[in-house]
């Protein structure tokens, strides 16, 4: 398949609530038809909450569970992080729920210690690089996106998402790094941010936005809606053989 119907889902949260969070989201994305991917914001069920010992159990297996079943009744993969807990240990992780009953994970990596997320949960080791629909997909979280070494593309993938509770105040980075990803590593970026403020007064002002492997940015602005758009996969292979930058890229391995 070379074209890819996905619907960014740019909206508020409701703080610690994950009921009220699954209503909410279902209700914007329940009538969406024809769509291949949709792509939901960080922590998506509780908003940024460093209170993973009160809600990881519950939170965690009701997303899990929400994301299947939403997957398999509107036939399109889903994918956003939550709180989730393994024995003892919490981590902020992505699901990624595809229309077979099938969920694969990512644990974040990068915790945002200004945040003190390092202090209650844990960090994730593997990256995530997933098949669908001829897409080769590379789903990150966040304070992620300012480490270029642990996104640099070493899998050929085609696409790279990122979702976030990304703070207004640091908007211009935000957008200046998701540019940065997509040219470094000649590859589509989708990143879905969250709006409004949170119960600590952090607000975030969204500008979800697609990034070609130019560099071209469409932003989405500050209004809670779902935006759709379709990605081609044909001139992403077209500029990469014309242009193949990645056969020059350098080897490591990460500790």
């Amino acid at each position: 398949m070379q074209a890819l119907n996905i619907s960014v889902v740019q909206t508020s949260l409701i703080w610690e609530d994950t009921d009220a969070n699954l209503t909410h989201l279902e209700s914007m994305i329940s009538d969406l038809q024809d769509c291949d991917l949709i792509v939901l914001p960080e922590m998506f069920t509780t908003g940024f909450s460093m209170r993973p010992e009160m809600f990881a159990r519950y939170s965690g297996e009701r997303a899990e569970a929400w994301l299947i079943d939403m997957s398999v009744k509107l036939g399109a993969a889903i994918c956003g992080s939550y709180m989730r807990c393994e024995g003892e240990l919490y981590y902020n992780t992505l699901g990624f729920a595809t229309p077979d009953g099938v969920i694969q994970r990512y644990n974040k990596r990068h915790l945002f210690s200004p945040g003190a997320e390092t202090e209650h949960y844990s960090k994730g080791r593997e990256r995530l690089v997933l098949n669908y629909k001829g897409w080769k997909i590379c789903p990150l979280i966040c304070y992620d996106l300012r480490f270029p070494v642990f996104s640099r593309n070493t899998e050929d993938f085609d696409l790279m998402l990122y979702v976030a509770n990304w703070p207004e105040v640091r908007n211009y980075a935000w957008q200046q790094l998701l540019k940065a990803r997509a040219i470094e590593n000649q590859c589509y970026v989708v990143a879905c941010n969250r709006i409004g403020d949170d119960a600590n007064g952090v607000k975030h002002a969204g500008n979800s936005c697609i990034v070609n492997f130019s560099g071209e940015e469409i932003g989405f602005g500050s209004d809670q809606k779902v935006f759709r758009f379709y990605l081609d996969k044909r001139a992403l292979d077209a500029i990469r053989k014309q242009f193949p930058v990645l056969g020059d890229r350098d080897e490591f391995t990460l500790i």
